[in-house]
C-alpha cells in the first residue's frame, strides 16, 4: 500500500514530449524537450508497432537532447514520440528478492514469480553516505577463503579490489566467498558476462546454498552499453537497501572494469574526448562515485565491497586498475603464473594489501603473517636459482628455511572451491606449519 501511495505521489499533472529528430548508431537525437530534461533524465519513445523504448539523456547538442537506448531502436523512426520519464529511476527492494536474479531493470530472468515490491523506494544513482556520519570499519569478517583470512584480512565494511587477467580463476574466487562469508545478504553483479557462464555460475559455482542469501544482478556483454553500466549502479542500491536495514552486506562485482568500459561507450556515444587509453573524463568521475557507495553506513548495516578489475594483458598498471587501486581500501593480486603451476586460488600474497592490516590483527596473529611472508618472500628471490640448482643447502640458513617451509605453506594456500575455512583455523593451522622444526639433513634438496 505505501508504495502504490508512493508513486502516486510522483505523479506529475504535466507530461512533456517532443519528437525523434536524428537517428545516428545508437544515438537518437530529441527535439522541442530539451528544456525538461537534464543529464540522466528518462525518455520513452514510442516506437512504430506499439513498442516502448527506454533511453537516457547522455548530452545536447544544437538545442536537441541526444539519447542512449536501454534496448533496440527497432521500430524507431523519425517524427516517434519521446514522452519525459516522470522522476528519476527509483526501485523498490524487498527482502524475498533474495535468492533470484534480476536484470539491470531490476525485472526477474530466473523464470520466478514476479518480484514482491517493497515500500521504500532506493535511487539507482544514490549518494555515498557523508564522511563525517559513517562509522568506521567493523571488526574481522570471516570469508572462508585461508589465503584472504590469513594473509589479507579484510573487516566489515572495508572496500578491496581483485586484481586479475581474464580465465585466472576470479569468478570461481568470487563464488567461494559468496558460499563461504559469514555476511548476512550477498549482492553478486555479473556485468558484461558472458551469457553461457551465467546459468554455470549460477548452479556449479555458487549453488543452492549461496544463492539462497543472494541476489544476482545480471548484464551479459551484448546488452546495451547502459543496462551494463545500470547493473552496477543496481548492485550498489540494492546493497544500500539491506544495508539500511541494519544488515552486513557483502557486494561481489564482477567487473569494475566493464562497468568503465560501459561508461567510455556512454561518454564517447556523447561527444566526449577519449582521454586514458580511450576512457573519457566521466569514466574516472563516476569511478569513485560508485565504489565509494560500499563501505559502513551510518548505522549498524555495513557494505563490504569486493570488486573485480580485469587487468588487460595482464599489465596492473593499465588506467582503470590504477584508479581503482587509489579509491579502495587495499588490493588482492591473482596471477597467471600462479594459476599455471595449478595453485588455486591463484592469489600472489607479496603483492596483495589490506590497508585494515595489522590493526585488525593481535600481536600473535601479526607475528605468524610476517614470519609467514618472510618466508615466501625469501623463496621467491632465490626460486630461480633453487629451480636451476645452482644453490647449494646450508649456504644460507633462512633459504634453507624457506626452501623448507615452501611446500607446506604452498598447499595451505592451495584450497578447493568448495572448502571452507574460518579466521580461527587459518591462524592456528598457519602457527602449526611455522612450528614444525626443520630437519635439514632429511629435508628436500636443493634444486
Amino acid at each position: 500500500m505505501l508504495s502504490v501511495i508512493s508513486e502516486i505521489n510522483r505523479v506529475t499533472p504535466h507530461q512533456y514530449y517532443g519528437r525523434v529528430v536524428t537517428i545516428q548508431g545508437l544515438l537518437v537525437e530529441v527535439g522541442g524537450i530539451q528544456r525538461h530534461l537534464s543529464i540522466g533524465s528518462r525518455v520513452e519513445l514510442l516506437a512504430r508497432g506499439g513498442k516502448n523504448v527506454t533511453c537516457e539523456v547522455v548530452g545536447f547538442s544544437n538545442d536537441r537532447a541526444l539519447l542512449m537506448p536501454f534496448g533496440s531502436l527497432e521500430g524507431v523512426g523519425m517524427g516517434c514520440k519521446a514522452l519525459v520519464a516522470e522522476q528519476d529511476p527509483v526501485i523498490y527492494p524487498d527482502p524475498s528478492w533474495l535468492g533470484r536474479v534480476v536484470n539491470a531493470m531490476g525485472e526477474p530472468i530466473d523464470g520466478g514469480p514476479p518480484l514482491r515490491k517493497g515500500s521504500t523506494p532506493v535511487p539507482l544513482k544514490n549518494m555515498a553516505p557523508p564522511a563525517h556520519s559513517r562509522q568506521r570499519v567493523g571488526q574481522k569478517i570471516d570469508l572462508g577463503v585461508r589465503t584472504l583470512n590469513s594473509f589479507v584480512t579484510c573487516c566489515r565494511g572495508q572496500r578491496m579490489g581483485i586484481f586479475a587477467g581474464s580465465g585466472v580463476g576470479k569468478s570461481v574466487l568470487l563464488s567461494m566467498l559468496a558460499r563461504n562469508t559469514e555476511a548476512d545478504v550477498n549482492v553478486i553483479g555479473l556485468i558484461g558476462e558472458r551469457g553461457r557462464e551465467v546459468q554455470e555460475f549460477l548452479e556449479d559455482d555458487l549453488g543452492p546454498e549461496g544463492l539462497a542469501r543472494s541476489i544476482v544482478v545480471v548484464a551479459t556483454s551484448d546488452e546495451p552499453a547502459l543496462m551494463r553500466r545500470q547493473a552496477a549502479y543496481l548492485t550498489l542500491a540494492l546493497s544500500e537497501y539491506f544495508r539500511d536495514e541494519e544488515k552486513d552486506v557483502l557486494c561481489l562485482m564482477d567487473s569494475v572494469t566493464r562497468f568503465a568500459m560501459a561508461q567510455r561507450d556512454v561518454g564517447l556515444s556523447g561527444g566526449e574526448p577519449p582521454a586514458s587509453k580511450g576512457y573519457t573524463p566521466t569514466v574516472f568521475s563516476e569511478l569513485p562515485k560508485l565504489l565509494e557507495r560500499a563501505g559502513p553506513g551510518t548505522g549498524r548495516g555495513s557494505i563490504t565491497g569486493l570488486f573485480t578489475v580485469l587487468v588487460e594483458g595482464d599489465d596492473h598498471n593499465e588506467p582503470v586498475a590504477d584508479a581503482v587501486r587509489g579509491i579502495l581500501d587495499g588490493h588482492i593480486v591473482m596471477e597467471r603464473r600462479i594459476a599455471e603451476r595449478g595453485r588455486y586460488p591463484a592469489i600472489n600474497v607479496l603483492k596483495s594489501v589490506s590497508r585494515t592490516m595489522p590493526g585488525c590483527n593481535t600481536e600473535e596473529e601479526n607475528q605468524i603473517i610476517s614470519v609467514a611472508k618472510q618466508l615466501l618472500s625469501t623463496y621467491e628471490d632465490m626460486a630461480e636459482m633453487i629451480r636451476l640448482g645452482a644453490y647449494r643447502v646450508g649456504t644460507d640458513p633462512q633459504v634453507d628455511a624457506a626452501i623448507f617451509y615452501s611446500p607446506m605453506l604452498e598447499q595451505f594456500m592451495t584450497q578447493r572451491k568448495n572448502e571452507s575455512t574460518s579466521l580461527e583455523e587459518c591462524y592456528a593451522e598457519l602457527a602449526r606449519i611455522l612450528n614444525t622444526e626443520p630437519q635439514m639433513e632429511t629435508g628436500p634438496e636443493a634444486g
